[in-house]
């Protein structure tokens, strides 16, 4: 019995000589196969291209392919929000949120089952790291929502369980195979991987990834002693390691960043820390991204009054600073930003 090709870790390109490798032909109906799944879902050895004489070849190459999906776990809604719970082969399961924004659907895709990066202010990071998930496991994500719940997904972000940097060669086999164009064909610039602050990750990302592709960075403090206790990556990288990671990646005309800030209560939203954050951003291109506090199951925190919200968007706005409000989606249904996370698997992992 053969190990079947699994399809999507694959781009078109790639899974063309795959098949040629393992039949001796048949790279060019590979490759159209290849496109008719990634762009409707469905396959078929009748589809109108195929030639007669080419019917028992095409065959033999779905017979060698690995089309499974992971199975649906859980679907729950609010509003037009939705998330759902992939189950993977090994029973492990991540969460995908379905995202309604003015500027179309946004998918808001999961790298990992779990976190690492223990940030005090996330669900998933109460999770800890259970594994990481393959290119394909990530791809499948966004195959779902468009082909089987049938989303008008124009944006991703992977902004879902897991720190994408700590995943980094997987992540970035997923973005090339979600912008192929002869596959989902998904533009870099909708595309925008979100970090916790892993500065080596951020410098291969400038390395080695579409410079089209979006950079948002985690920053939610404006300084260290605050960073500190919210984030521990910032034991590792500082704001000022941070920071001279930053100052390179956007050296690079077509790059700039997205700096994400989550609002709390009492700990980063005062207007001098506004103004930290203001001086803090200095030198870079950079847009900011304020997120008002989302409840977990524990938390301690709690968010700012909107009144406060506003002002400390404002001192940012007055400082300069392209600044934009988050509302939380989905909150409900613990599909928000910051409340992903699979509680019944801590006990268990």
């Amino acid at each position: 019995m053969f190990s079947k090709l699994p399809i999507f870790c694959h781009t078109q390109r790639s899974f063309g000589r795959a098949i040629a490798e393992l039949l001796g032909k048949g790279e060019r109906h590979a490759r159209q196969l290849y496109a008719d799944w990634f762009r409707s879902g469905e396959i078929s050895c009748n589809a109108e291209w195929i030639e007669p004489q080419a019917k028992e070849l095409v065959q033999k190459i779905l017979d060698r392919v690995d089309f499974s999906l992971p199975l649906l776990s859980a679907l729950k809604e609010e509003g037009a929000a939705q998330k759902f719970l992939l189950k993977f082969s090994d029973g492990r399961e991540s969460e995908t949120v379905v995202i309604p924004m003015r500027s179309g659907t946004t998918l808001c895709v999961s790298s990992q089952v779990g976190c690492k990066m223990g940030c005090a202010f996330c669900e998933t990071a109460k999770m800890g790291l259970i594994r990481s998930l393959t290119a394909g496991e990530i791809v499948a994500q966004v195959f779902y929502a468009l082909h089987i719940l049938k989303k008008p997904v124009r944006n991703l972000v992977f902004m879902g369980m897991g720190e994408p940097f700590d995943n980094f060669d997987q992540v970035a086999q997923a973005i090339k195979v979600l912008t192929d164009p002869a596959g989902m064909g998904f533009g870099p610039s909708r595309i925008t991987v979100s970090t916790s602050g892993h500065v080596e990750g951020i410098l291969r990302f400038m390395e080695e990834v579409d410079p089209a592709v979006n950079l948002a960075v985690s920053v939610n403090a404006p300084n260290d002693l605050v960073r500190k206790k919210l984030m521990p990556v910032n034991r590792r990288w500082d704001m000022a390691a941070l920071k001279e990671a930053l100052l390179r990646y956007t050296a690079h005309p077509r790059r700039e960043i997205f700096a994400e800030y989550v609002l709390i209560k009492g700990i980063n939203d005062s207007l001098e820390a506004a103004d930290e954050l203001a001086h803090y951003l200095e030198g870079l291109r950079v847009r900011v991204n304020l997120i008002p506090y989302n409840p977990q199951s524990r938390g301690v925190f709690q968010p700012p009054e909107e009144e406060g919200i506003d002002a400390f968007a404002q001192k940012l706005r007055d400082r300069g600073y392209q600044t934009y409000l988050r509302t939380a989606k989905g909150q409900r249904i613990m599909a928000a930003c910051g409340q992903l996370g699979i509680a019944k698997l801590r006990s268990t992992s």
